[in-house]
């Protein structure tokens, strides 16, 4: 195995591991779900119910798993598979698995289906080399293993061989390896389809051989350096999409190329995350420049650069100073000049000089200020234009305002957006440039391209935290792939299922995605979201937040839209996309949508110097101002100016991907999923949950959850056949057998499911799992045959040993023998001498000389062989040789021939070779001719072009004028309002201008009056008199549109009118067919009712034919009693004939005594002798023929048998069709009856929708009403005060808003009532449909009632029929009786007895044909009533969850309670600390009291102090006693003063601190009261308000609960009924299968009694014929009598005594013989008749030989059948054994006979008279009866006459009923439709009413829980009261109101203080 090999090819001997397979069985490997691996292998050891227990394969741990997370592991066989969609267990895990031992293997392709899946490696593989090319090249997908270079090869041929365009589709994430994929493509397309290999054309273009495939292959490295860039995840990641389009001619050579780009990121152009670079091109460029080109691009270092935010950073392993050359080399291969590369590297240069520009904030304005304009210079110098004007474009751009240009000052952060949206647009229009560019150079090639292959190269689905504009457009691309790849899948399915003729029911997989891509693509009603984008960015006012609110109000409905759960600042919306779930943030979507730019900017870059910049912008006129961003201009009419103009990002791509898809379901597709194992860049390291999501997001998952769908295991005939072919032994015969014929005979024996495979024509098909089953069931086969193998050979062995050992002992035994015989035998004499003279001996010597010479004679004969051999070796090469050499001689002259006519075709070749070259010069000719032309159309086409940009040139100034004239009007209209203010200052007369015509024009001429007089007052006035006219006309012509207005909506009022009327006729017209309906549905089960007491009544009748048949039994029984009595009597006659034949014998012995021996005797003994002779032989033919006839007849009968069996069963089989098609109407009644209940349904909302539409209605009218009072109110106010007249506009415009919104009401009401009257509609086709169904079905009714009927008729026909046939039997036993002698009587009536039975078997026939068809009816009935089961089950699991849903809500129920019980532990805790403020409070005053009667007392001691102090001042100089002790007691009072100064400083400190604190505390205590009175009201309020929606709720509830209860009582009462019937159907069904088998025994039986009737009838002819043979016999042996008679005449001689008496009898006896002699001439008379009669029976023979050469034609054909007529054969020859055993019991009984012989012959003749006349009265009496059957023949011919007319009537009406089934089936299969449709709506209204309980029982707890806060806080409100006024506080308690306690999930939790409660 080479290098490569080992990356392409799986080691098939680790896959087939015999361990690994044993392993798998034994151990009932499974995949359990992982955290850290994903999936885990484990063995199943117990199951637990749901739960199993699971031990891990790695570590041996047990663990608990449910059995719905268990995925099934495949067998080791389907390791490391190519194509997983062959994974019989086909899941998520066993896609992992196999993915990741591919890749750790080195295998990074894997098939899936249509997928090639790429993992990839981040090492350099040995896999794309030229070899692997020409490996793969020309190769079926299924011959290779899994490569790219197979993808496109597959595509390369299929492209080749159907002339069908392809396309090869890489996604995945960015660094999974798309683009190098793509360029493998590219290199292998080149390498396969480069024209460079052919013979050079003559007239090649400018392009030489190969330089086409060199420029595709140079256009990657060019695309990468503008395109790619470094990202966290992929050193070199295309920040683009894009669809390379490779042209062919019709020889499969490349011929041009096209590439489409998609998505450029050119943010990345202006920031970069951390890590990332920009584009490398920014990179090459300062590293790669020399200093020329630096010089002259202006450019800087890294770090100066302010776009490269993280500076330089290199990428390992490259170097972008050569990567810069090698992109100048590929631009040079494309053919871009130079000054072009300089003009994109000065547009490369300019962008990183754009964010090098710094504006700053003005100090006293926003304005902002350029301080530094170097980069700016920089810039225009680059991109050629004026400094100036680039700076003041930037900073005050030119906005157009009106009719005026004004400059607007930009803030810092708009001339910041507004540089980074010229870089990004800058830099996008040159990448647009350099694809179209690379494009004209792919495309010069003058050969036309006959087909493509596009090779699209996009991201992948991406899934963030929060997603933007950008991942919408990438999702809503993958959508669009994933629905091509579905429905191409879808379609390869369908092919495969055709072709191999399966049966399948199809489904569009694509159709899956519809929905969601509507969501984001769809136009209008409702539009969706990129059209809602689109509509939002015309509006002026328009935010992100606008447009989120307007898709939420469009979309929120749709089931794939959901608006998010988390916190507003996170997701706006989110869309169920096939991937997941994906949240969008709508941030800057309108921004991103119109892109705009600075358009004073665009025009200077429009006017460059610049022709590459220039050319770059030239589409300027076409681009979104910043103005209409920024909303400056807020007039209609100024954003109305570019409408049409531009349009949005959002529209382009969608056009652009539209084309794309289009051109994609044009192709073939190739789908190629590129994966990433790990974000680390590791190789050989795979993270399973980042491959699983990729899977997933790749559609990877989607295909295989189609392919679950279908049958996704196919396996060819011969290969199943040999690998299962162990698991059914004895099911295949041995020899030849078909491969389709034996897998059939396999799954036969397999005992499949029949829904879990098919067999198609080359295939055997399974659902997923099967294969693995078949594995197991292997496996546990080969292990059994592998012990049972084991234990053979260890047998075997054990055996040979022990048969060893045996050999062993025996050997053993001789050789003790002979040594003991040495032994004794050594030392005697004689031995030794012996021993000596023996080898002396010549005889000894001549054995050795004879083996010699055998051994030389040997050795001869093998050399003679040789030598023989040798010979025969080189005769046979000589003949060879010479048989060689003729061929090569012939072959010589046949090359000489050949050479002959080359060289003719040679000459020929080359004059064919003049004419063409003749004809290609005139061609060159004339091709240059048509360049001329083309050249000539392309300069007119130009000067067109010119013509054109003229006109738009022209068309664009006529838009700015009318744009200009819009503006003037603007103003002029704006004066006019002035003016009209001073005319209504001036003039009071202009009340009146709103009324009528007439005072109108009474105030026109005041008006004109105090014009007048103002122009005496003031000349500056008369001007404005003209234009004050116009403005009063235009006033009244407003004044008349509104009065228009009135009058049409008065009008649309009187029509709304109208149609509501007709809408109340139409319902009361409903209401009355619905009254019909049930009238009819009445009627209907009336006449089921009837239908049912029918059926009873054919129960009746059933039970009585069954008492007829056992009547029948009765007398069959008594018949059989009879034949036994006539065998008694026929037993009685043999004795009576015996005792008579010893009677003849006794006589015969006498007349031997007597009789003399007479020559004449003897001669006419041999006569008779020889005549017995021929009649015995005769007698024998016939027996013979006779014996044929009767096996002959009994195959006849044995086929009549079978064939009224089968007639039978078919009968059966209609009868079972009958009764399930009565079961099928059953159904189909009741189907109706619940359609009924639909139709009321739907009647109940009509009346809904209409009550919806008469609110409407009122509303309009109300609106209307307004509309009228406030034009009323404008009127007055115009009359009034005319300095209202400005308002008057203003107010019109509402009116003409109001009457637009009315409009818009109306055309909703009438879309409304459309709606209505198309429900009408549609009910009455339904009702029409239901009146035809039904009809249809009573006409069904009639039809089955009257088959029954006729049914019936037949039976008792049958009944009858079987009656003459046991009369005839009867008659038949009577005649057999009668003509026991009569043999040709009995032939005749044989054969007419044949005949009827023939007619009756016919019958039997027909009665069985029409069986069958009943029991066809049977069948089809029990198949319905299994569909009718099937859905009753479905119904149960539909029960069944409605109870795991009540469940699911019980629980709900018990959260919301415990969080209930949350809430009111917290409640509780805010009460407790509102207590202890409270208490807190309390202590506070009391101290606070405290204190204050302390500062008191300090006060009255102070005083009293003071007043002491003043007595001694005042005693002082009264008592003059002591100065020092007074100076001492001063001294001691001073310092008690100061002290008890500092205690009061302190003292009132304190008390300013209570008094603060206190103050605080009582307005904390307001507010907080406040506050909790206004939470209390609120609550109280919202408790009310959701009390009352709750109340409401609940009712609504209860009204639906009761509803849906009566439903279901209904549906248990339809059920049981219906079980009923069924029950009842059952019942008949077993009744009648009983009836029949009871028929068909009494059918057997009757048979049987024919078979012995005939057989006895057979023997009776048998034994008469024998009897005549034998007394023809006793003639031929007289002579035998005689010689007995001589001996009786000497017996007599030596009785003398007797002697006389003897010759008196003699004498008697002569007489007698003289008598024989003339009886004998009478037998000889009846001989000649009896032969006469032999004659006439050979003409009946021959007659029956016809008959029986016809029905060896019938047994011809009823070969099948031969073996029980051998059967019967053997039957028969025993009963001839025993006829011939009797036969010679006959003979022997006839030797006695021929001695009473004479007495019979005495007895005879009075006897042989009276037989003759019996016999006569016997013929006269059968020829009567012959008579009367010939009548009874023709009375059934006619019956069997009116049976087919009869039959033919009933063959028609089961054409008939055939066609009405069919009819009947198409009404099922519309019906079923509807009701899965119903069944849908019914499962969504249930879900809808279920989350409507769920939301009422929630509401319902939490009103109780808030009911039970709320008196709890009455209780604590009271308690609190109480206890205020106990305490006498300062401040008074205003009386709170209870609140609910119910707070929204949305609300916010009210935020205050630490310090105050926070009430919940």
């Amino acid at each position: 195995m080479s290098a490569a090999d080992k990356f392409l090819y799986v080691d098939r001997n680790l896959v087939n591991n015999p361990l690994a397979q044993a392993d798998w069985a034994t151990k009932k490997l499974v995949w359990v779900p992982s955290e850290r691996l994903g999936f885990e292998a484990g063995s199943v050891k117990e199951e637990r119910g749901d739960e199993c227990v699971v031990e891990l394969a790695d570590s041996g741990k047990k663990i608990r798993v449910n059995k719905d997370d268990i995925q099934k592991m495949n067998p080791p066989k389907f390791s490391k598979v190519e194509d997983m969609a062959e994974l019989t267990c086909l899941n998520e895990a066993s896609v992992l698995h196999n993915l990741k031992e591919r890749y750790y293997s080195g295998l990074i392709y894997t098939y899936s289906g249509l997928f090639c899946v790429v993992i990839n490696p981040y090492k350099n593989l040995p896999i794309y080399s030229e070899e692997i090319v020409d490996m793969y090249k020309g190769k079926k997908r299924h011959e290779m293993p899994p490569h790219i270079y197979a993808i496109t090869d597959t595509s390369y041929r299929s492209m080749m061989q159907d002339r069908e365009d392809q396309s090869i589709l890489c996604t995945g994430e960015s660094g999974a390896g798309k683009t190098e994929n793509t360029k493998k493509v590219i290199q292998y397309l080149a390498h396969v389809a480069s024209s460079h290999k052919t013979k050079k054309d003559q007239n090649s273009s400018v392009l030489s051989h190969g330089e086409l495939e060199k420029q595709l292959l140079q256009a990657n490295p060019i695309l990468e350096a503008f395109g790619n860039a470094k990202t966290v995840k992929n050193d070199n990641s295309s920040r683009f999409g894009k669809f390379i389009r490779i042209n062919f001619d019709v020889n499969g050579y490349i011929v041009g190329a096209n590439i489409e780009t998609y998505l450029l990121e050119k943010s990345r152009a202006i920031r970069q995350a951390k890590d990332e670079r920009t584009f490398h091109v920014f990179y090459y460029l300062l590293t790669g420049a020399g200093d020329k080109l630096r010089n002259e691009l202006l450019l800087e270092n890294y770090n100066n650069y302010r776009f490269l935010s993280n500076g330089n950073v290199t990428i390992p392993g490259q170097q972008d100073k050569d990567l810069f050359t090698e992109t100048l080399e590929a631009m040079k291969i494309m053919g871009i000049p130079e000054d072009e590369q300089i003009g994109m590297l000065k547009v490369v240069a300019s962008v990183l000089q754009l964010g090098n520009m710094n504006f700053k904030k003005e100090r006293h304005t926003d304005q902002a200020s350029m301080p530094d304009n170097t980069a700016a210079q920089k810039v225009s110098h680059l991109m050629g234009m004026n400094v100036t004007d680039f700076t003041r474009a930037i900073l005050s751009p030119r906005i157009k305002v009106g009719r005026d240009y004004v400059q607007k000052a930009q803030t810092q952060e708009q001339a910041e957006f507004a540089v980074e949206a010229l870089a990004k647009a800058t830099y996008e229009r040159m990448f647009r440039w350099l694809v179209m560019r690379i494009n004209k150079a792919l495309d010069k090639t003058k050969r036309q391209g006959a087909s493509f292959i596009g090779i699209l190269d996009i991201a992948g689905f991406e899934i963030f935290e929060l997603n933007s504009f950008e991942q919408l457009c990438i999702n809503y691309t993958n959508e669009k792939l994933q629905q091509l790849f579905n429905h191409t899948m879808f379609i390869l399915e369908q092919e495969e299922y055709q072709r191999e003729g399966i049966e399948w029911s199809f489904i569009d997989f694509g159709l899956d995605l519809q929905p969601c891509i509507d969501l984001i693509e769809k136009p209008a009603s409702p539009p969706g979201i990129l059209a809602l984008l689109d509509e939002e960015c015309w509006f002026p006012k328009a935010t992100d937040k606008s447009f989120v609110e307007k898709v939420l109000q469009e979309q929120g409905t749709h089931p794939k839209f959901f608006k998010p759960k988390k916190l507003k600042d996170e997701a706006d919306f989110c869309i169920i996309h096939y991937a997941g779930k994906v949240d969008y943030k709508a941030d800057e979507w309108l921004m991103k949508n119109m892109d705009p730019l600075n358009d004073n900017v665009a025009t200077l870059l429009n006017q460059s110097t610049d022709k590459f910049v220039s050319e770059l912008w030239r589409d300027v006129d076409r681009i979104v101002g910043l103005d209409k961003v920024s909303g400056m201009s807020e007039m209609p009419g100024a954003f109305k100016t570019r409408k049409g103009m531009f349009r949005t990002v959002g529209q382009l791509y969608k056009e652009q991907l539209s084309k794309l898809m289009a051109t994609l379901r044009n192709t073939n597709p190739n789908f190629v999923r590129c994966i990433i194992p790990n974000h680390e860049k590791k190789a050989g390291k795979l993270d399973p949950h980042l491959v699983l999501d990729q899977l997933r997001c790749n559609g990877v998952l989607e295909g295989i959850r189609i392919c679950r769908q279908g049958f996704p295991n196919r396996i060819v005939f011969q290969e199943f056949r040999q690998r299962y072919e162990i698991l059914t032994p004895n099911a295949i015969p041995k020899g030849f057998m078909d491969g389709k014929q034996a897998c059939v005979l396999m799954i036969k024996s397999l005992e499949l499911d029949p829904n879990l495979y098919r067999i198609g024509q080359s295939k055997v098909f399974f659902r997923a799992g099967v294969l693995a089953h078949l594995e197991e069931e292997r496996d546990m086969k080969i292990t059994d045959i592998i012990i049972s193998f084991q234990a053979w050979c260890r047998g075997y062995v054990a055996r040979k040993a022990f048969a060893k050992r045996q050999q062993q002992l025996t050997a053993m035994k001789v050789i003790q023998r002979n040594c003991a015989a040495y032994l004794k035998l050594r030392n005697w004499q004689w031995w030794r001498l012996f021993t000596k003279v023996k080898p002396l001996l010549q005889v000894s010597r001549q054995e050795e000389e004879m083996l010699a010479k055998d051994e030389e004679l040997i050795k001869v004969k093998e050399k003679h062989l040789h030598a023989e051999q040798q010979i025969r070796d080189m005769e046979e090469k000589q003949q060879q040789l010479g048989a060689e050499k003729m061929a090569l001689q012939e072959q010589l002259q046949a090359e000489t021939e050949l050479c002959a006519e080359a060289e003719e075709m040679r000459a020929r070749l080359a004059a064919r070779k003049q004419e063409l070259e003749e004809i290609l010069h005139d061609l060159e000719a004339r091709l240059e001719e048509e360049e001329e032309r083309a050249s000539h159309f392309m300069t007119e086409k130009k000067k067109m072009q010119q013509n054109i940009g003229d006109l738009e040139q022209q068309l664009d100034e006529e838009e700015a004028a009318r744009q200009k004239l819009q503006l003037e009007k603007v103003t002029l209209e704006a004066k006019m309002k002035k003016i009209e203010e001073d005319v209504i200052l001036l003039d009071d007369q202009n009340n009146k201008l709103n009324k009528e015509k007439k005072l109108l024009e009474d105030r026109i001429s005041e008006f004109t009056t105090n014009l007048a007089e103002e122009e005496e007052k003031s000349k500056s006035l008369q001007k404005l008199k003209t234009k004050h006219e116009a403005m009063i006309t235009d006033l009244e012509d407003r004044l008349r549109r509104e009065e228009k207005q009135r009058q049409e909506l008065e009008k649309n009022r009187r029509k709304l009118e109208g149609d509501f009327t007709e809408i109340h006729d139409q319902i009361a017209e409903l209401q009355a067919q619905i009254a019909e309906l049930r009238a009819q549905l009445a009627k209907k089960e009336e006449e089921l009712q009837a239908a049912l007491a029918r059926i009873e009544e054919e129960a009746a009748q059933k039970n009585l034919a069954q008492k007829k048949i056992r009547e029948m039994e009765a007398q069959l029984s008594e018949l059989q009693e009879d034949l036994e009595l006539e065998r008694q009597a026929r037993t009685k006659a043999e004795k009576h004939r015996r005792d008579l034949g010893e009677e003849l014998e006794a006589l015969k012995t006498e007349l031997e005594d007597t009789l003399d021996s007479t020559a004449a005797q003897q001669e006419l003994r041999t006569k008779r002798e020889t005549e017995v002779a021929h009649l015995k032989k005769t007698l024998d033919e016939e027996a013979k023929v006779h014996e044929q006839q009767l096996v002959e007849m009994r195959q006849k009968h044995g086929q009549a048998f079978d064939e009224l069996n089968e007639q039978l069963e078919q009968a059966k089989r209609n009868k079972v069709s009958m009764e399930k098609a009565k079961q099928a109407l059953e159904s189909e009644r009741n189907e109706l009856a619940i359609e009924v209940q639909t139709l009321m349904q739907g009647k109940g909302d009509s009346e809904h929708r209409r009550k919806k539409a008469e609110a409407q209605v009122q509303e309009l009218q109300l609106k209307h009403s307004e509309s009228e009072r406030q034009r009323h109110e404008l009127a007055e106010k115009l009359v009034k005060v005319q300095a209202e007249l400005d308002n008057v506009s203003t107010l019109l415009s509402d009116v003409e808003g109001k009457s637009i919104k009315a409009a818009k009401d109306h055309s909703a009401v009438e879309s409304q009532l459309q709606d209505v009257q198309e429900l009408l509609q549609e009910e009455t086709r339904q009702k029409l449909s239901h009146t035809t169904r039904l009809r249809q079905l009573e006409e069904d009714q009639n039809n089955l009632r009257e088959q029954l009927e006729e049914e019936e008729e037949a039976k008792r026909n049958v009944e009858k029929q079987l009656q003459m046939v046991q009369a005839q039997l009867a008659d038949m036993k009577k005649k057999v009786e009668q003509d026991a002698s009569c043999l040709e009587t009995a032939e005749e009536g044989k054969k007419r007895f044949q005949r009827e039975l023939e007619g009756t078997n016919q019958r039997l026939e027909e009665k069985c044909a029409a069986y069958e068809k009943l029991d066809k009816t049977k069948t089809r009935l029990q198949q319905e009533l299994d569909d009718l089961l099937v859905d009753q089950d479905h119904l149960r699991q539909i029960v069944s969850n409605l109870e795991k849903k009540q469940k699911k809500f019980d629980q709900m129920l018990a959260e919301e309670k415990n969080i209930s019980a949350r809430y009111a532990e917290e409640r509780d805790r805010a009460e407790a600390e509102a207590r202890e403020k409270e208490t807190r409070a309390l202590a506070l005053t009391r101290e606070l009291d405290s204190l204050m009667d302390t500062k008191e007392e300090l006060d009255r001691n102070n005083k009293l102090l003071r007043a002491e102090m003043e007595d001694l001042v005042s005693s002082k100089d009264d008592v003059g006693k002591n100065v020092h002790e007074l100076e001492k007691a001063k001294r001691a009072m001073e310092q008690q003063l100061e002290e008890m100064k500092t205690q009061l400083e302190e003292l009132e400190d304190e008390l300013q601190a209570t008094e603060d604190a206190k103050l605080r505390l009582e307005v904390n205590m307001q507010a907080m009261k406040a506050q909790y009175e206004r939470d209390l009201a609120g609550r109280d309020e919202m408790g009310e308000e959701k009390k009352r929606s709750l109340i409401k709720q609940v009712r609504e509830m209860e009204m639906e609960l009761e509803d849906e209860r009566k439903q279901r009582s209904a549906a248990v009462a339809v059920r049981k009924k219906l079980e009923l019937d069924l029950k009842e159907l059952e019942g008949g069904i077993d009744m009648a299968n009983k009836n029949r088998d009871e028929a068909l025994k009494q059918l057997k039986k009757l048979q049987a009694q024919m078979k012995e009737l005939i057989r006895e009838l057979d023997d009776t002819r048998m034994s008469r014929e024998e009897i005549l043979a034998q007394s023809k016999e006793s003639e031929k042996k007289l002579k035998g009598m005689e010689a007995e008679m001589l001996q009786m005449q000497e017996e007599l001689a030596a009785a003398e005594r007797v002697k006389r008496q003897a010759q008196q009898e003699r004498d008697e006896l002569q007489d007698e013989i003289n008598n024989q002699a003339t009886k004998n001439a009478q037998v000889v008379e009846e001989r000649r008749r009896l032969e006469a009669r032999i004659a006439q029976l050979e003409e009946e023979l021959e007659e029956e030989q016809c008959n029986t050469e016809l029905v060896n034609d019938r047994l011809k054909k009823a070969m099948l059948q031969t073996d029980q007529m051998n059967v019967e054969l053997t039957a028969e020859r025993s009963c001839s054994q025993r006829v011939e055993g009797a036969r010679s019991q006959l003979e022997r009984q006839n030797k006695e006979l021929k001695l009473k012989l004479q007495e019979l012959e005495n007895t005879v003749k009075s006897k042989y008279k009276a037989n003759m006349a019996a016999l006569e009265a016997k013929i006269a009496q059968l020829e009567e009866q012959l008579d009367m059957e010939t009548r009874e023949r023709q009375s059934a011919t006619k019956l069997v006459r009116r049976t087919e007319k009869k039959l033919k009537e009933v063959i028609l009406q089961v054409d008939d009923e055939r066609r009405n089934t069919e009819q009947h089936k198409d009404q099922v299969d519309k019906l079923n439709s509807r009701m899965k449709q119903l069944k849908r709506q019914l499962e969504e209204a249930e879900e809808e009413a279920q989350r409507a309980n769920a939301n009422r029982r929630k509401l319902q707890r939490e009103l109780e829980d808030a009911t039970e806060s709320a008196d709890a806080m009455n209780r604590e409100v009271t308690t609190l009261k109480n206890k205020l006024r106990r305490g006498d506080l300062p401040f008074t308690v205003r009386r709170t109101i209870p609140r609910t306690g119910i707070e929204s999930d949305e609300e916010s939790e009210p935020k205050s203080e630490t310090s105050e409660p926070k009430p919940e």
